[in-house]
């Protein structure tokens, strides 16, 4: 039982998960903790700027203002997390993107940046299904995608 990751004092926990395109335009940001406004938007920019910045050969994290920060480009499309916490398990948090690609994947059979665009509230879903508080609490596709196909029956998609 419990949440892996999630049950003990020393723990990551994510504090943001944003998706950009190449020329940098946030697509899809969600945080964890409230910051105000303006710190978001210069913690983005700023984030953003870097992952963008950075060539090929570099490892896909880094270390920003006490978070550590983990992105991995699919396509068009960058998946930015920021972390807290004492663990450092940046290849947990690849897992994490990768399985969140692949689920954004299945649900709209081959995701595109326009996909996100146009159905941001399906990517929010997603997201509020792989995450609690902070934590990673499914990965599997079909327990992900499940309330979100009852959803679309329900609306009659």
């Amino acid at each position: 039982g419990g949440t892996p990751g999630c049950t003990f004092t020393r723990h990551m926990t994510i504090r943001f998960v944003l998706m950009v395109n190449k020329q940098g335009q946030t697509r899809l940001a969600q945080y964890m903790n409230m910051h105000n406004i303006e710190e978001r938007c210069a913690l983005e920019s700023e984030v953003i700027r870097k992952c963008l910045s950075r060539n090929e050969t570099l490892c896909s994290f880094f270390e920003f203002r006490g978070y550590k920060v983990i992105y991995r480009r699919y396509a068009s499309l960058f998946f930015i997390v920021g972390v807290e916490g004492d663990d450092e398990n940046e290849l947990a948090i690849l897992e994490f993107i990768h399985a969140l690609v692949e689920t954004l994947d299945r649900y709209f059979e081959n995701v595109c940046e326009l996909d996100i665009m146009f159905n941001l509230e399906k990517a929010h879903f997603v997201l509020d299904e792989m995450l609690m508080n902070g934590c990673i609490i499914e990965t599997n596709k079909n327990n992900i995608l499940a309330p979100i196909h009852l959803l679309d029956k329900a609306s009659g998609m």
